[in-house]
């Protein structure tokens, strides 16, 4: 293997790993907000389990489907800290 193919294999390796462990892509000072996803903009994999990725939601402001927002302005923006709209 090359120096180039070496390089875009840990590419795909680190992308991959930050797909399958989603806590490893937030940030700190960021909170998972429920219902505030626009259609195709959620952050990771619904809560009732229709789909397991990022920009899957298929409507807006599914309280199932999460963006991660600055700690603090969840409420503000309509959004709940729980899934399905409770809290």
């Amino acid at each position: 293997m090359n120096k180039r193919h070496f390089l875009i294999a840990a590419a795909v390796a680190g992308i991959a790993a930050v797909a399958a462990n989603p806590a490893l892509a937030a940030k700190e000072g960021k909170e998972k907000c429920y219902g505030i996803a626009k259609a195709g903009a959620n952050d990771c994999a619904s809560t009732t389990g229709s789909h397991a990725c990022a920009g899957q939601a298929k409507t807006d402001n599914d309280p199932n489907e999460w963006k991660y927002v600055a700690k603090g302005t969840c409420a503000d923006m309509g959004g709940s800290l729980k899934a399905g709209g409770k809290g």
